[in-house]
């Protein structure tokens, strides 16, 4: 809720479209003339879609919604559910207004591979990378490297891990399925959330290697806002318009030589642990572009 608190502090008109209450809204829409329009029922309330000006959209699986685990497959509420989706992600492709993010340029991130090479073409290292389903190949890849991290190469969220003694005797594992490997980059992490023209980073000190699961593993983890040169706040900037996106969460680490490198831009970032902890205004900056409001 830190975007609509952010929103009501600018005194915009805005409304949240709770998924857990899709059974009291509707959704429909059509182009004539070339126009986009259509009505969006909010429980009591119906709005035209072209009166709507901009959108942050944040999803999860219709399929999960709690509101429907007890419903079969194929029940009225499920299907219900389905149709609203499926017509709403259909019309944030087209849809003239603002939004954070339409579907088609969040697609990148489905394949690490494929967004590292775009990435590289905005002057960010990337790092010395294997993708295999070949334990030999692996076994050279630590050698010439040393010190090797393995993670998923899809959109889904993986615990990074440093390739361990462990992890070598079961790598007869990945003959069914290619798994990615990068050398290990020393250095600090930082998290930079790009909205628009507005760069926020934050610096990140953890024992561990991936620190979003530090607390889990027992590690520690404390995030400091910093400020970056104007050399890279503009890549940033530039790698989220590039992507086709507005606003996005780029990882990267600051050697100790002062490289920068970048992992992977996601382009749906939940972004309320870094603001809780570093009071960084970064949903003032999202709600400042839905309505808007250009920065003082």
């Amino acid at each position: 809720m830190m975007v609509a608190d952010a929103l009501g502090a600018v005194g915009a008109d805005f409304r949240v479209l709770n998924q857990r209450q899709i059974a009291d809204c509707s959704f429909a829409w059509h182009i004539e003339a070339g126009l986009v329009d259509g009505t969006l029922r909010i429980r009591t309330e119906t709005f035209r879609l072209a009166d709507i000006r901009a959108a942050y959209v944040r999803l999860m699986d219709d399929q999960l919604l709690p509101e429907l685990a007890d419903e079969p497959e194929g029940s009225p509420a499920r299907r219900h559910a389905r149709a609203f989706h499926d017509a709403f992600y259909r019309w944030i492709e087209v849809a003239p207004a603002d939004i954070v993010n339409r579907s088609d340029p969040q697609g990148s991130n489905g394949s690490k591979p494929y967004q590292a090479q775009l990435i590289a073409q905005y002057g960010f290292s990337i790092p010395e990378t294997l993708i295999t389903n070949d334990p030999n190949a692996v076994l050279a890849f630590q050698q010439q490297y040393g010190a090797v991290i393995f993670k998923s190469m899809s959109g889904i969220r993986s615990i990074v891990r440093v390739l361990a003694e462990d992890d070598l005797n079961r790598l007869e594992q990945i003959r069914w399925c290619p798994v990615q490997f990068q050398a290990l980059v020393p250095g600090t992490d930082v998290r930079v959330h790009v909205v628009d023209q507005d760069v926020h980073a934050t610096e990140i000190i953890s024992d561990t290697i991936d620190y979003r699961y530090a607390r889990r593993a027992g590690g520690t983890v404390e995030l400091r806002a910093i400020q970056l040169s104007s050399d890279v706040e503009e890549k940033c900037a530039a790698l989220t318009r590039g992507l086709g996106l507005i606003f996005a969460g780029i990882d990267l680490k600051v050697t100790p030589s002062g490289e920068i490198f970048c992992f992977e831009v996601n382009p749906s970032p939940a972004f309320s642990f870094y603001e809780a902890n570093t009071g960084q205004p970064i949903a003032s900056s999202l709600a400042r572009y839905l309505a808007k409001i250009q920065p003082a």
